[in-house]
């Protein structure tokens, strides 16, 4: 009968596998070599056959800035407005505080309208205020006092005028003491057409249109009644 070899190798062997693996990781070892970990940058290698040609860049200057230049630029926004609604300044001149002449409190202004009938009152407030500069009159139309704002560079206004000045410098800025029936100076309307007959025959139609404004309206045709 043959005899049954054993599968597993007796223990006395471990020992030559062990010293077999100690050589082999000595001769792993004298291969191996250290290692430096550069930190920062690191420059690319240099290409061969390429020589190193060093070009200056270009400096671009730049801007100038807008803030050295307009020191106001809402200011500078509004003087172009006005250039444009006022070429010829005269209604910047005609409410200027430098102009002795200028329009002033208490005086009876007329405004016309390119779309509409012209209004006359007492001009009780001058709100200056840049391209917002407006003007506030006072009249009496049936008997009820009617005041009006009026913006002065309006493209709606067509032209402002001076009826009459007033005859003493006014001490306030704001009149509204006018509205009580003591100070009330009632209807400019004599005043006003008064004014527009002293202008010439030019002016009739400007002044029938004054009238029916300050009238309150037209008169009705009595060619339908009976």
């Amino acid at each position: 009968m043959a005899s049954i070899t054993p599968t597993l190798r007796p223990l006395a062997c471990s020992k030559s596998i062990l010293r077999r693996i100690r050589q082999q990781n000595t001769a792993v070892r004298s291969m191996m070599t250290t290692t430096y970990h550069r930190t920062g940058f690191v420059p690319p290698p240099p290409i061969p056959g390429a020589p190193h040609v060093l070009r200056k860049l270009k400096a671009i200057a730049p801007l100038p800035s807008a803030a050295n230049k307009i020191k106001d630029p809402v200011k500078a926004f509004q003087d172009d407005q006005i250039s444009v609604l006022d070429p010829t300044g005269a209604r910047t001149h005609l409410f200027s505080r430098k102009n002795p002449e200028s329009a002033k409190q208490g005086d009876i202004l007329l405004v016309r309208l390119k779309n509409g009938d012209p209004f006359a009152g007492v001009c009780i407030n001058i709100r200056r205020q840049g391209i917002d500069t407006g003007i506030l009159l006072r009249n009496q139309l049936t008997r009820v006092g009617v005041e009006m704002w009026y913006k002065i560079y309006s493209p709606n206004v067509e032209g402002i005028e001076v009826v009459q000045r007033a005859g003493k410098r006014a001490r306030r800025e704001r009149l509204t003491y006018m509205r009580k029936p003591k100070h009330d100076r009632g209807s400019v309307q004599n005043i006003v057409l008064q004014y527009q007959r002293t202008r010439g025959p030019a002016s009739g139609s400007t002044a029938v249109k004054v009238q029916e404004g300050l009238k309150g309206g037209r008169r009705k045709s009595k060619k339908g009644r009976k």
